[in-house]
C-alpha cells in the first residue's frame, strides 16, 4: 500500500470515528473522555494493521483466491466441454447401435421368412413323395390281391373241374384228363 493510500485510510478512519466523539459533552482531547480513548485505540489498531501490511496481505490472499477460483472455473469449463464431447460420442454410439440392432432384426425377419418358405416347399415335396409312396403301395397291394384272387380262382376251378371230371369219367380217363388240364393251366399261368 502506498503512503498516500495510508494517509487517506487514516483520515477516513478518523473522520468516520470522530463524528460521534466530537458530539460528546466536555473536552474531547482528554483521557477522561471515553470516546477519545476509543478513537485513539481504534486509530492505533488501524495503524498496527497498516504497519504490518495486513491490508496488502489480505489483498494478496484475495488475489490468490481469485486466481484459484478462476483456475477452478477454467478447469470446470474444460471438464464440462469434455463431458459434452463424451456425451455426444456416447449418443452417437447409441444411435449407431440402435441402427445396427434394427438392421439385425430386419435381417433376422427376412431369414425367418425365407426359412418358412423353404420349410413350406420342403413340406410340400415331402407330402408329394409320401403320397406317391402310398399310391405305389396301394397299386402293389391291388396287384398282389388280384394275383391272389386269380390264383385262388384257378385253384378252385381246377379242384371243381377235377371233381366234376372224376364223377363223370372213369379212373383212367380222369387221370389222363387231369394231367392234360394241369399242363394247360401250368402253361397259361407261367
Amino acid at each position: 500500500m502506498s503512503a498516500m493510500n495510508r494517509h487517506l485510510t487514516a483520515a477516513a478512519v478518523f473522520v468516520a470515528t470522530s463524528g460521534p466523539a466530537l458530539a460528546a459533552p466536555g473536552a474531547f482531547f482528554s483521557l477522561a473522555n471515553t470516546n477519545f480513548v476509543k478513537t485513539i485505540g481504534f486509530i492505533l489498531f488501524v495503524g498496527v494493521l497498516v504497519y504490518f501490511r495486513v491490508p496488502s496481505l489480505i489483498g494478496g490472499m484475495l488475489d490468490k483466491r481469485a486466481v484459484q477460483i478462476r483456475a477452478d472455473l477454467d478447469e470446470a469449463r474444460s471438464l464440462r466441454e469434455e463431458a459434452q464431447k463424451v456425451l455426444a460420442s456416447y449418443e452417437r454410439k447409441a444411435r449407431e447401435a440402435g441402427e445396427q440392432a434394427e438392421r439385425i432384426v430386419s435381417h433376422a425377419r427376412e431369414e425367418a421368412l425365407l426359412a418358412a418358405e423353404e420349410a413350406k416347399s420342403a413340406l410340400a415335396v415331402s407330402l408329394k413323395r409320401r403320397l406317391a409312396a402310398a399310391d405305389d403301395q396301394i397299386a402293389s397291394a391291388e396287384k398282389s390281391a388280384m394275383r391272389e384272387v386269380r390264383d385262388r380262382a384257378v385253384q378252385v376251378a381246377v379242384a371243381a373241374a377235377g371233381d366234376a371230371i372224376a364223377q363223370a369219367m372213369s379212373a383212367a380217363e380222369a387221370g389222363a384228363l387231369i394231367e392234360a388240364s394241369i399242363k394247360e393251366v401250368d402253361a397259361k399261368l407261367h
